[in-house]
């Protein structure tokens, strides 16, 4: 069946066309809605080609989606770059698969608002990255990353209670100052 765009028809291999109402029907996906339009012809009824083309009673009935334009288009992009998409699929994909089809994750439970589904999604891509670490790092130089990963950070903690004393200390003179003024 091949689409002609400038009459909104489809041409079946019996070179019937088949038109539309132009009418939308929401058709539901899973959760979403869908938009289409529904294209028939009445020579399907008398076509020698009708056993072989659908077991639909009442003829063949083909479904145009809102985006089957946008599709059709990504399609012949990946066709032009064959290899750039393998490349994504291999390296970028990987992530998103792993983390829907064997970590269950397809939907995002916190959905009120962006910043509940960032975190929720940013937790999610942490634990995949610490995974992939501990899958490409031998465990014992995982240990002495580690070390010295709570080393560096027992450093910048010690100097956050140094500047948090000093800063302290000053404000209680300040204020001990202050009283000695009032009783003064």
């Amino acid at each position: 069946f091949k689409y002609n765009k400038a009459t909104d028809s489809y041409t079946c291999p019996a070179n019937e066309t088949l038109t539309t109402n132009a009418n939308w029907y929401a058709k539901k996906n899973g959760k979403s809605i869908t938009q289409m339009k529904h294209y028939k012809t009445s020579a399907c009824l008398t076509c020698k080609f009708f056993s072989q083309c659908t077991k639909n009673k009442k003829g063949r009935l083909i479904e145009r989606s809102q985006y089957a334009d946008l599709i059709y288009e990504n399609k012949v992009r990946i066709e032009n770059n064959y290899d750039v998409y393998r490349r994504r699929q291999a390296i970028v994909e990987h992530p998103y698969g792993v983390i829907k089809r064997q970590w269950d994750f397809y939907y995002i439970m916190t959905k009120k608002t962006i910043k509940r589904a960032s975190a929720d999604v940013g937790l999610i891509f942490c634990a995949y990255n610490l995974r992939r670490i501990f899958n490409l790092i031998d465990q014992n130089q995982l240990k002495q990353y580690l070390r010295v990963l709570a080393l560096h950070f027992g450093t910048i903690k010690a100097i956050f209670k140094a500047f948090y004393a000093l800063f302290y200390f000053k404000n209680e003179q300040s204020v001990f100052q202050q009283r000695i003024l009032i009783v003064v």
